[in-house]
């Protein structure tokens, strides 16, 4: 594929043709790293039939450069770093602390302005898939599989519409299954492959939560 994707919800819906095996499946869970990635699940969620919810995590920018990620972190105390940034702009552990403290501050927001009162997912001998709407450098992803790992799925899944070949071969390391549409040795950034990539909202994040959690009520109703 050489053609950009629309927007995140096309990704999305091109993303879940290629998960079909997981269509209906019990305890599955498909989680999105908001914001971007949660409309690509939202997606993923309607067309298999399965759960959406989140998975919090933030990147940590290089300062004033902030595009360029030197790691990330996730609820729990997660932190993963990209060593080969770090090492060669010799970037300095106080500096490091002083972005993941400000990154804290914003993951907690996010997780009370996303969630609300509603409980965590169950994560544990749940197939969970992973969803991004693309990977640049991995930190952020790793973070995401650390967090989910801790918590022992039976199975992990990773999905993005578009990450580097390197990268997915990588991640195929720490998880069951990586499932990506394009793999192009130059991505440069994420944006280039989508003709909208204009910035989700908060509001749109909790519109699709709460959008899901109607749909999967009415189901339980249904099967009741």
């Amino acid at each position: 594929m050489t053609n950009k994707f629309r927007d995140r919800h096309e990704a999305g819906k091109m993303l879940a043709k290629r998960l079909t095996a997981y269509a209906n499946c019990q305890d599955l869970l498909v989680l999105g790293l908001p914001r971007g990635g949660v409309p690509v699940a939202d997606e993923i969620a309607t067309s298999l039939n399965a759960p959406l919810d989140i998975c919090l995590v933030r990147k940590l920018g290089v300062p004033n450069h902030e595009e360029l990620a030197m790691g990330a972190i996730a609820s729990g105390g997660v932190r993963v770093l990209n060593y080969d940034v770090v090492d060669s702009l010799g970037i300095d552990s106080s500096t490091i602390d002083e972005v993941a403290a400000k990154e804290l501050q914003e993951l907690q927001r996010r997780d009370r302005a996303y969630r609300g009162n509603r409980p965590l997912p169950e994560i544990k001998n749940q197939t969970v898939i992973l969803v991004d709407d693309g990977i640049a450098t991995g930190s952020t992803m790793r973070a995401a599989i650390a967090i989910i790992q801790q918590q022992q799925p039976q199975y992990l899944v990773v999905a993005v519409p578009v990450a580097p070949p390197i990268t997915c071969e990588q991640l195929q390391a720490e998880v069951d299954e990586v499932v990506c549409l394009v793999m192009p040795e130059s991505l440069y950034a994420i944006g280039l492959w989508y003709q909208d990539f204009s910035q989700t909202t908060d509001a749109e994040v909790r519109n699709l939560l709460a959008r899901q959690s109607v749909i999967n009520i009415n189901a339980d109703k249904t099967y009741a």
